[in-house]
């Protein structure tokens, strides 16, 4: 944990000189990290290499832990809300995205694009889960309700059957007291 956190931190310091490196151009804030920067992270997240996940997601955490702004809130929100790696977290990206397009005036116009469509896909995914969880409880009470159905309908066969076993007991009995009646009387011929 110590290591992760050390190397966290270089990764850290990196993405912040890399912010404060920057020079000011018009509609740019000073700092403020370049928009490929954000999108060669998502693409390593997006991209399924645990290790890469894991170190992006610390690294991350960590800034936004260390050195609380609304870019490193950005980039721990962008980290949350990509699908597909185990520190995917829609319900926090959307909180961290709203709580960072609150201060637009810190962003750059590229990071509140990205908040804003990150946000969005968010808030999409959010919706969808839900539906995905009421329709997979609505088709679970529904199959319940069928197996329930399927259960009594098997109860039913298997006592009609049980009674139609008797009764053809009673019958072979019957046909079997019949036939030595007969035997009786033939013998008496």
């Amino acid at each position: 944990m110590v290591t992760s956190m050390l190397s966290s931190c270089g990764s850290t310091t990196d993405w912040i000189k890399g912010r404060i490196s920057k020079s000011t151009d018009e509609g740019e804030i000073l700092g403020a990290p370049e928009v490929e920067m954000y999108l060669q992270e998502l693409g390593k997240i997006a991209g399924g290499d645990p290790a890469a996940q894991a170190e992006i997601y610390a690294d991350a955490h960590a800034a936004a832990s260390l050195t609380p702004s609304p870019s490193t809130n950005l980039r721990l929100g962008l980290v949350l809300a990509i699908p597909g790696h185990p520190e995917s977290n829609p319900a926090e990206a959307q909180r961290l995205l709203r709580e960072v397009l609150s201060q637009t005036v810190l962003l750059t116009p590229a990071e509140i694009s990205m908040a804003t469509i990150h946000l969005n896909s968010v808030e999409r995914q959010i919706v969808a889960d839900a539906e995905v969880r009421r329709m997979r409880a609505s088709t679970s009470r529904a199959t319940q309700t069928q197996e329930q159905a399927v259960e009594q309908r098997l109860a039913t066969v298997e006592a009609e059957n049980r009674r139609l076993r008797r009764e053809l007991e009673e019958a072979e009995n019957k046909l079997e007291a019949i036939t030595s009646i007969e035997r009786a009387i033939r013998e008496q011929e």
